[in-house]
């Protein structure tokens, strides 16, 4: 079956339920189509009413990433979300701390002792205020589709939706 069939199950409505097929499709998905498909369909699948919440979708991979990873979207969190925010978030006040310190970027060992919850509440509140925060994650997590595969079979099943309509145009 070729890449655009697969995806097209996906578009059709009629793609597997079984989560080890989706994972498997999706694996083959994110190493063939360009990159700014991948970013484009995750970040359709972050703005998506029929999945969790950004926050919640970004605190669920932070949890699993590695320290490179966590630093990573760390900043890119940063860049959307001001000093008197991070002092306001809970378990934010590390990053309050070393910003105020001078340092411009978190470094994966500092990332290391950030909080998935602090994260959560970092994305929703970077969402509302820079809405193009759900784009530069597309952008970061299509470079780690392993990643991407924790939040299931449904928020994937979105993505690959997203990637036929797009392939197919």
């Amino acid at each position: 079956m070729s890449l655009l069939d697969m995806l097209k199950q996906y578009a059709g409505g009629s793609a597997p339920t079984n989560a080890a097929e989706v994972n498997q499709h999706f694996d083959q998905a994110a190493q063939s189509v360009p990159q700014n498909v991948l970013a484009d369909a995750l970040s359709h699948a972050f703005r998506s009413d029929q999945t969790p919440q950004f926050g919640q979708m970004i605190s669920a991979m932070f949890s699993q990433s590695n320290g490179e990873q966590k630093a990573g979207m760390l900043n890119q969190l940063l860049s959307s979300v001001g000093p008197g925010t991070l002092a306001s978030i809970g378990g934010g006040g590390i990053l309050s701390s070393l910003l105020a310190e001078g340092a411009k970027q978190v470094t994966p060992e500092q990332a290391q002792n950030v909080s998935p919850g602090a994260v959560e509440q970092m994305a929703t509140h970077a969402e509302k205020n820079d809405p193009s925060i759900v784009d530069r994650a597309g952008e970061f997590y299509s470079q780690h589709p392993t990643l991407v595969k924790t939040l299931g079979a449904g928020v994937l099943s979105i993505a690959m939706a997203k990637m036929a309509k797009r392939e197919a145009a």
